[in-house]
């Protein structure tokens, strides 16, 4: 049974991040804790004018290996892992001359900042795995009854406070938080050591195995705590780094689904990150509903809009260039729950800031991992894949028509193509080479995809005549080739594979279109 409350006789410190040590230290001293550490941090504690039993002395064995094997010793862990309420525990202790510590304060070596300098060599690396700081922490929160264990600085403040309330103790429920917070960070650390060794580059593995594993470990610190979920009846938090990458200059808190969306538009915005003219979309329910390509990100704007009027209503805005006064007059106009971008001009961050609830998100793509693992969710695990990026490469695609694309079409097709892969599938996209004139997503048939461009457009009285036609996958009948000539597309790019592909070159010759396979399919669920 756990003690309500714990009185801190003495206490083991050996810490990598001396931040606050001292002060912490020096309030247990007050309470006339015995202080026992070693290496550097006995160094610091001296430093400060307390004195210190060294692990050492303590345990009445040297320090081995260079320093591997310090606090590995019966009489640490046995002195933490007692139990006080079984007597057997308390007559061995006595039998073998152990003494009880109330108080682990521990952080490990700084593995995560180690590997991320890219020229971290793997031994390096492997030196940089600590052993005795997991171990004890792991040791004093099983024991939390018995142990109280601090693994983060940040706790220091609040500990002194509850041991000046509490004459030098500490509560059972503050040793419980604690505790889970050490194995949390275990979790976390053993993870990071993982997905580093499993890393395929720095171990030379090249096989499939090896890339994605035969486990899967994940830990992410939870960012921020979400007012709902995906809907007000669900509950929802923010995991991981996501607000390095977008991060909040105004507005409302984030949503579920506005960090959906600004993911979604993140990712169409990194793919086409090699435009060298200004780039703005328009997203709604994380599919993009109007894209365009400009000389300024005003006439990018416009453009982007003109595909679409109805849908921005409400929707997240995407820039690839800092916000300037003209598009942030332009986009103030409506009513918009996101807007995107590197930046944004002081005239225009004004202007966008007088409407109280929208949220102004600035886009740092230097924090954007992009080789980082897809995960979904289903029942009972996840399903984890590499990510789907970088560019597919026009030069690779084959010519499958009589006709073959003209210039101008080949760049209007490269446009279509990248943005379709954003669309949900089955998805299609009618372009030029600087904007989006239709796009028909999340259609349960291919042709429907189609039939969805071709109609809203022509309910808006946008023209496809001239324009060209991107599929995320296969025309598995003729009939969407001949729907996209119909509507007025003079080329079509789709992967390609499907066992009537004859069919579809066919039709496409039929209707004089030019049709390239590219060999990559970007199905997007």
């Amino acid at each position: 049974m756990a003690q309500d409350r714990l009185k801190i006789v003495r206490a083991l410190l050996g810490v990598s991040d001396k931040t606050g040590l001292a002060d912490f230290a020096r309030a247990l001293s007050s309470y006339g804790v015995e202080l026992i550490s070693t290496g550097g941090t006995q160094a610091a504690l001296e430093a400060a004018g307390l004195q210190v039993k060294t692990v050492e002395k303590f345990t009445g064995f040297p320090e081995l290996l260079d320093g591997r094997v310090k606090t590995l010793h019966p009489k640490i862990h046995g002195g933490i892992l007692a139990r006080r309420s079984l007597s057997s525990h308390q007559e061995q202790m006595r039998a073998h001359g152990l003494e009880p510590i109330d108080l682990v304060v521990v952080n490990f070596y700084p593995f995560e900042r180690v590997v991320a300098e890219p020229s971290v060599s793997l031994e390096t690396a492997i030196e940089n795995i600590d052993i005795g700081g997991p171990t004890l922490a792991r040791a004093a929160a099983k024991n939390y009854a018995d142990v109280a264990v601090v693994v983060d600085p940040a706790d220091y403040a609040d500990l002194i406070e509850e041991l000046r309330r509490g004459d030098g103790c500490l509560s059972e429920r503050s040793r419980w938080r604690l505790a889970c917070k050490a194995f949390e960070r275990v979790a976390a650390y053993d993870c990071a050591i993982t997905q580093y060794l499993r890393d395929a580059e720095k171990l030379g593995a090249t096989d499939e195995a090896a890339e994605l594993g035969s486990t899967f470990s994940i830990s992410l610190a939870r960012a921020h705590a979400l007012r709902y979920g995906e809907n007000p009846h669900q509950k929802a938090a923010l995991y991981g780094e996501f607000l390095k990458i977008a991060q909040p200059l105004h507005g409302k808190e984030l949503s579920f689904n506005n960090v959906v969306d600004i993911n979604c538009a993140i990712g169409l915005i990194l793919d086409l990150a090699d435009y060298q003219q200004a780039v703005v979309a328009i997203f709604k329910h994380n599919t993009p509903c109007g894209v365009g390509v400009a000389d300024t990100p005003r006439q990018a704007w416009d453009k982007a809009f003109a595909s679409d009027p109805d849908s921005p209503f409400g929707g997240v805005i995407v820039s690839n260039r800092p916000f300037d006064v003209e598009l942030a007059h332009a986009v103030d106009q409506l009513f918009t729950e996101v807007l995107i971008a590197p930046g944004y001009d002081a005239e225009a961050l004004a202007l966008l800031r007088r409407k109280r609830d929208r949220r102004l998100i600035h886009f740092n793509s230097r924090a954007v991992a992009r080789g980082e693992l897809d995960v979904k969710k289903v029942f009972g695990g996840l399903l984890v894949q590499t990510a789907d990026v970088g560019h597919d490469d026009p030069n690779s695609w084959r010519v499958v028509t009589r006709r073959g694309p003209s210039a101008e079409e080949m760049e209007a097709l490269k446009f279509a193509w990248r943005v379709c892969k954003h669309v949900k599938s089955n998805a299609v996209v009618f372009a030029k080479a600087d904007r989006t004139l239709a796009i028909g997503g999340g259609a349960t048939a291919r042709i429907d995809a189609v039939h969805v461009a071709r109609d809203k457009a022509a309910r808006l009285n946008i023209p496809l005549a001239g324009s060209v036609m991107a599929s995320e996958a296969f025309f598995p009948f003729s009939d969407g080739p001949k729907l996209a000539a119909e509507a007025g597309a003079t080329a079509i790019a789709q992967p390609g594979g499907s066992v009537r592909d004859a069919e579809a070159i066919a039709a496409a010759d039929e209707h004089g279109l030019a049709m390239v396979f590219t060999g990559v399919r970007h199905f997007r669920h």
